[in-house]
């Protein structure tokens, strides 16, 4: 039995010039990380991230706490949904029947709560069979290069190992979905919920995979308690 922790980025900077850095509070959430898998002996054999920033720098805070060096194997398949351009391409069409989403585009998106109710919109019509957008990455693809991405993973690991991969809740949803059997229709509702650094853990033998504990975050609420901090963040 092998061991796989699907690990959420830090908070990064909405609103700012560059989205894609870390916050200060993601700064200190992916350090905690790294701090919770050393005290609790969790030692890692690899690591895995996508190529977005927020991603790497999460790895290599957390990294940081490890007992040796390990190095960040970098896989874009692990890569954030592209929330950008599918608002970019969807919201066209969706605002034509959807007057709710239509309110929040004029408003201009500037608070993160409308931002996700427009990604809650859009990436449930770019899952459904409805939406053939030729400007965008399918879902088809998105969701297999995914898991390409994590079966890969099982087999050059092999048995016995412990990886950490840090990524994005789009693609821990995708995967989540996967283990489970769901159709992308039910990825969403693993999405919105994922915190900033939270841990999913899952385990595996061979090809078999299965999901053992999803979203936890509560050794940030016990760190952020003991340092007199909130730590914990959904955006």
């Amino acid at each position: 039995m092998a061991t796989i922790y699907l690990i959420r980025h830090g908070q990064a900077s909405f609103g700012a010039d560059d989205y894609d850095k870390l916050s200060p509070l993601g700064e200190k959430q992916a350090e905690h990380v790294g701090y919770y898998l050393r005290d609790h002996g969790i030692t890692l054999d690899a690591a895995y991230s996508g190529d977005l920033k927020r991603q790497r720098r999460t790895a290599e805070l957390a990294l940081a706490s490890q007992p040796a060096t390990v190095e960040n194997t970098i896989d874009a398949r692990f890569n954030e949904v592209r929330n950008d351009e599918h608002v970019k391409h969807l919201v066209p069409e969706l605002v034509k029947t959807n007057q709710g989403l239509n309110e929040l585009e004029q408003r201009g998106l500037s608070s993160s709560k409308d931002y996700q109710k427009v990604i809650d919109a859009v990436f449930n019509y770019w899952v459904s069979p409805a939406c053939n957008e030729p400007n965008i990455q399918s879902w088809a693809d998105y969701s297999g290069g995914a898991r390409d991405a994590l079966y890969e993973l099982m087999r050059n690991e092999g048995g016995g190992k412990t990886i950490g991969v840090f990524t994005s809740g789009g693609t821990i949803a995708t995967l989540v979905a996967e283990v489970l059997g769901l159709s992308g229709e039910h990825a969403y509702k693993f999405y919105e919920p994922i915190f900033n650094c939270s841990i999913t853990q899952l385990f595996y033998s061979g090809d078999r995979v299965s999901l053992s504990y999803f979203n936890d975050r509560s050794f940030l609420q016990y760190l952020g308690q003991q340092a007199g901090e909130n730590l914990v963040s959904y955006r």
